[in-house]
């Protein structure tokens, strides 16, 4: 079957638009109604985003179910289905405990484990058929498209779910996560419609007798970049996950910026990692025929975050006259870059590995991200917290805990050089391994 061409590639990244515009809801919009609107702990959302990053260790399991299912669409929709339900539980979760009802802690770990399971269903399903089908001058624009029509699908639905749940009512938040979560599955059938054809990709066929999820697991973890791989992603997405709920109080305690203020920096710091994916996806197309090439993008993005996060180091010891935005921007930036040439060496990899192998790959390298994005906000948060207690410096805690991020990235990209020196076939997006 012919490669998919700039449309389909289109039409499967608003599939990523659907799963960043449910998985919002419920990450975001909910967590700030049972915190505020219902004054429920602070910590039961934290849990529940948490137990849903958990769940995602399933990936591999997914990635090796639509393996062996021969269409990986029937995965997707199947992993969208369950999240749209996940979501729709975790309102009816809510009502119940606005009600005072013991059953809806119940409901609620279920609804986020449905949550997230579905995530991982459809993502690596998606992720594997993206591999399978593009071509691989391609790739990093098909990574840079998917992610920031992810990007997209989060920010309309902020917009549009933000504009519909005023004035707030339970009746309203139901109607409008029914809307988005119904729309968001009607929009993955319209996607996915005949992209993989009357038959399966022949790349989907396994070139030997399928192995069972262990053996295959294994037979995956003993190649050599696949497993250095995984440890790459592991280091790099805890450094890319660190900052993330320390960067606002940082702001708001040591540059002495208000709610309104620290929200926009937040914004600088996504307007910069659009850019970088946008420059990965037109640069790693353009001059990504070189099979080192993706990997540089790759190292360039990991040095570029530890230098940017050495530069809110130095912020810590300098205070308000370090140019704080610049800063930020510098850091999305380089964040955008590695994020978008990461997820094309994903591609990269797991399309030229043994055919019919592309979803456990996917899934190995999804369960990792998982683990370190739902470790690095707490290692983060619990760093800060320890070092104010112990150091009793609050600039000297931002500058260790940063300080330590920046020193991840930095071994992220070592562990890249140096595969590029010892084997030539270090995962890169513009050709099989």
């Amino acid at each position: 079957m012919a490669p998919l061409g700039w449309v389909g590639i289109v039409r499967l990244g608003l599939v990523q638009s659907a799963i960043g515009a449910i998985v919002m809801l419920a990450t975001s919009l909910l967590n700030r109604v049972m915190v505020v609107e219902y004054a429920l702990p602070a910590a039961l959302p934290a849990g529940l985003v948490a137990w849903h990053y958990a769940v995602q260790l399933s990936r591999p399991v997914w990635g090796h179910g639509s393996d062996r299912g021969r269409r990986r669409t029937t995965w997707i929709v199947s992993g969208m289905g369950a999240l749209a339900l996940g979501a729709l539980l975790a309102v009816d979760a809510l009502r119940l405990l606005a009600a005072g009802s013991v059953w809806g802690y119940a409901l609620a770990i279920f609804a986020f484990a449905m949550i997230g399971a579905g995530v991982g269903a459809a993502g690596t399903s998606l992720l594997a058929l993206l591999a399978t089908r593009v071509a691989p001058e391609r790739r990093a624009a098909a990574a840079s498209i998917t992610w920031i029509m992810m990007v997209a699908g989060i920010v309309v639905t902020a917009g549009v779910a933000g504009a519909l749940i005023d004035p707030f009512s339970l009746g309203r938040l139901t109607m409008v996560v029914e809307c988005i979560a119904g729309g968001a599955f009607a929009l993955t059938l319209l996607a996915v419609a005949g992209v993989e054809g009357k038959t399966a990709p022949a790349s989907v066929e396994p070139t030997s007798p399928e192995p069972d999820f262990r053996a295959a697991l294994r037979e995956m973890l003993a190649d050599d970049d696949a497993r250095q791989f995984t440890i790459f992603v592991f280091l790099s997405m805890l450094a890319y996950s660190m900052q993330d709920l320390i960067l606002e109080p940082f702001a708001g305690l040591l540059f002495g910026f208000t709610p309104g203020q620290s929200t926009q920096l937040s914004g600088i710091q996504h307007g910069g990692v659009l850019l970088g994916m946008i420059v990965v996806g037109v640069g790693g197309s353009a001059f990504g025929r070189n099979p080192a090439s993706m990997r540089r993008w790759i190292v360039g993005g990991c040095v570029g975050s530890a230098l940017a996060l050495g530069g809110l180091a130095l912020a810590a010891r300098v205070g308000p006259a370090w140019p704080l935005a610049a800063n930020i921007a510098a850091l999305g930036f380089a964040n955008g870059v590695f994020a978008v040439a990461a997820i094309g060496a994903m591609m990269g990899l797991a399309g030229g590995g043994e055919g019919g192998r592309e979803g456990i790959r996917m899934g190995v390298w999804g369960a990792a991200q998982a683990i370190a994005f739902g470790l690095g906000g707490l290692i983060g948060a619990v760093g800060v917290d320890t070092g104010r207690a112990l150091i009793g410096s609050t600039p000297d805690t931002f500058m260790i805990v940063f300080g330590a991020e920046s020193l991840l990235f930095l071994a992220a990209a070592s562990l890249a050089v140096r595969r590029q020196s010892s084997a030539p076939q270090m995962p890169v997006a513009g050709k099989p391994a």
